[in-house]
């Protein structure tokens, strides 16, 4: 399904989503590489693109000394050793370590641990506990940095099981204490206050949360986001006010909110160059800061190369469009059960009922949040007959309690680092779960750059297709990046 045309766009990208998909081989040198290697490439005219190493070696090129095509990711969530490696990188940095042991995640990827320390080592050349121990200490010395928090509740924040292994960690890797890296951030932060005197900075807040910020690049259709937010709400769950975006989250048992704003939209638009969220954190969520940081970057899609994904659209006839709203991102998922459930009740009278009935009630300091989103395992529980009970038409309860049971019963994995052909695959699989559910699911739950759900109504509305068909056809030259495309007709059609 990948053509030249769509592989040499996510060449030029360099976008490491893709790596293992294809390879590229270079006519003049007789060397093909994954399309993620650092060397120069040459013209479209002189690459030719292969499904497998094997194919490209068959065709007479030799594999690349620098990319080493033998290291890209297979097709499948963990069929060789450099997928394993990036899903369990991915894993230790969201905070699987935390608290846990490397056998414990080793069986929940379903391999050795042996295995699993021998796949990383090979890949990034350090152990898991190492991995997780750098990612422990740079949070803690932003914790530092950037907060007021005592010692003590940083270093618990940022994964450690005792403040004394913190303290000799810390002073071992970086030849400081955590007092003394506090104590010339300060130092930096009063010069800085000294010189500023055109008060462009946004007040800090409360001393009832913790702020932290998020790093995006350039340009960023912030508005536009808060608008598909607030379209896409769940009463009691997450509400836009005052251009930011509010919600209640639970993760791994803790529970607490987080409002999130853009630092630019706190400035004079003439000077408006921040390039950051400011995010609020409940103190409650700090146990769980690791994974929560990664779920946020997702959610608000702050990994994205607007810039390159901008280009390729405009070239390919929605340079209106991307005119209007350059930096336009596609919102992901805080939790993969939440997007299947607003996606199955999206536009439903009966959505607030639900929530209301089986999400958890939480005090917040926002009277309009009160509610966490229901979980998988409580509306598996709760069944068909509960969910009509709430107003929800059968087939739309017939296909959300068999979504959930499937995810409880782990049938069914929502992550961003699960296989999207497979997770596609056991969606459509499910009585009821047409492509385009199964398609948006993906999209926002795995975070898929090149979803395209053509037989949503309101694509086919937007670009005035007959059928589904003929609107794929038309997204083929938008790809890799269908993502993207869907969200800018979108908008266009709320419009």
């Amino acid at each position: 399904m990948l053509t030249s045309e769509i592989c040499n766009r996510a060449l030029g990208a360099r976008d490491a989503r893709f790596d293992g998909l294809f390879f590229v081989g270079i006519v003049t040198t007789g060397i093909y590489c994954r399309p993620v290697c650092p060397a120069r490439v040459s013209i479209p005219d002189r690459r030719r693109f292969f499904e497998s190493a094997a194919s490209a070696e068959q065709a007479g090129f030799r594999p690349c000394l620098r990319c080493r095509p033998e290291l890209a990711p297979g097709r499948a969530l963990i069929d060789a050793v450099p997928r394993l490696a990036r899903v369990v990188a991915q894993r230790i940095a969201a905070g699987a370590l935390n608290g846990r042991s490397v056998a414990d995640l080793a069986h929940e990827l379903g391999v050795s641990e042996r295995h699993l320390r021998r796949a990383l080592e090979h890949e990034i050349g350090v152990s898991p506990v190492a991995l997780a121990q750098t990612h422990r200490l740079l949070l803690a010395k932003r914790l530092l940095t950037d907060t007021s928090l005592p010692v003590t509740r940083i270093a618990f924040a940022s994964g450690f099981q005792s403040l004394r292994r913190f303290n000799s960690v810390f002073r071992e890797q970086y030849r400081m204490s955590p007092r003394d890296v506090r104590a010339a951030a300060r130092s930096r932060g009063a010069r800085l206050d000294d010189e500023r005197h055109d008060g462009s900075e946004t007040s800090s807040p409360g001393d009832d949360v913790i702020r932290l910020t998020l790093n995006y690049r350039a340009p960023f259709a912030w508005d536009a986001l808060l608008d598909f937010f607030r379209r896409d709400r769940l009463a009691g769950v997450d509400a836009v006010f005052d251009r930011r975006y509010a919600r209640t989250l639970q993760l791994e048992g803790r529970a607490g909110v987080i409002i999130a704003e853009d630092a630019s939209c706190a400035l004079d638009e003439r000077r408006a160059t921040k390039t950051h969220l400011h995010i609020d954190i409940s103190p409650t969520l700090l146990p769980v800061l690791m994974p929560l940081l990664a779920r946020l970057r997702h959610l608000f899609d702050l990994d994205a190369e607007p810039t390159v994904v901008d280009a390729h659209l405009a070239r390919t006839g929605l340079a209106d469009r991307v005119d209007r709203v350059p930096g336009l991102r596609v919102p992901g998922a805080a939790d993969g059960f939440e997007i299947a459930l607003r996606s199955v009740l999206s536009g439903s009278a009966s959505a607030r009922r639900v929530v209301r009935a089986l999400g958890e009630p939480i005090e917040t300091t926002i009277p309009t949040l009160d509610r966490l989103a229901p979980t998988d395992a409580r509306v598996a529980d709760a069944g068909v007959a509960r969910l009509c009970s709430l107003g929800v038409s059968r087939r739309r309860a017939e296909v959300l309690t068999r979504i959930a049971r499937a995810i409880a019963e782990r049938k069914l994995a929502l992550e961003p680092t699960s296989d999207v052909a497979a997770t596609y695959s056991a969606l459509t699989e499910i009585d009821g779960v047409d492509d385009a559910l199964a398609t948006t699911i993906v999209m926002r739950a795995l975070h898929w750059p090149d979803a395209f759900p053509a037989s949503d109504r309101a694509l086919l509305r937007a670009t005035n297709m007959e059928n589904a068909d003929r609107l794929s056809d038309r997204a083929e030259v938008w790809r890799p990046w269908r993502a993207y495309a869907a969200a800018h007709l979108r908008l266009g059609c709320v419009d």
